[in-house]
């Protein structure tokens, strides 16, 4: 595996990113104990002029400012006051985007990603949606402002090649507060892969 460097967080359009994200391994590393999964599921967040982004409008708040840091920058936020979701900051310094993970396909640390979520079995419930992304991989608020360079958080690449006929691209989920831009074509997906989240006719 390659860990993803600055370049590819640090160009300006975040949907060809949360694109080139589907196949690539996520990776936590924590007190010894090493997680990591494959994307399967992306959105995209256009910062300022997204009307579904956090950083709409260039808000900057307590919560937001992670979003205008440089590319490669974690970004968690909590969601409900119980889903810690991680997102990946894009693009250049006080530039807002970002993409949040939404699934993965587990690879490595199975038997950890049960003891965190507290489930009997790895079936594919375990790392779908993006809630569940972060508690199998140990992340939460906490690493928001957390490099995504660092040997403790990061995404790699590997031999794996998608095709571009197995990228869906469909608008979000969730953001209906978002007008017009709730339909923008920002999520992308794995066509066929059962950890998507989402309604099962989106994924085939």
């Amino acid at each position: 595996m390659k860990k993803l460097d600055a370049g590819f967080y640090n160009r300006p359009d975040v949907v060809k990113i949360a694109k080139e994200l589907i196949g690539k391994i996520l990776v936590t590393h924590f007190e010894r104990v090493i997680t990591s999964g494959r994307i399967v599921e992306t959105e995209a967040y256009a910062g300022a002029i997204d009307k579904a982004s956090h950083a709409f409008g260039g808000r900057r708040t307590n919560r937001t400012e992670v979003i205008f840091q440089p590319g490669g920058t974690a970004y968690v936020y909590l969601c409900y006051g119980i889903h810690h979701l991680f997102n990946v900051v894009t693009n250049k310094k006080d530039v807002p985007h970002a993409i949040l993970i939404r699934a993965l396909e587990p690879i490595q640390g199975i038997n950890t990603m049960l003891a965190r979520t507290g489930k009997k079995q790895a079936d594919y419930t375990l790392t779908k949606g993006p809630g569940n992304v972060s508690k199998a991989l140990g992340i939460s608020t906490g690493h928001t402002g957390c490099s995504l360079f660092s040997d403790e958080m990061y995404i790699a690449s590997d031999d794996f090649a998608v095709a571009e006929k197995n990228i869906i691209a469909t608008p979000r989920i969730g953001v209906d507060y978002a007008g017009e831009d709730a339909k923008l074509p920002y999520r992308f997906i794995l066509k066929g892969n059962p950890y998507v989240s989402g309604k099962k006719q989106d994924n085939t």
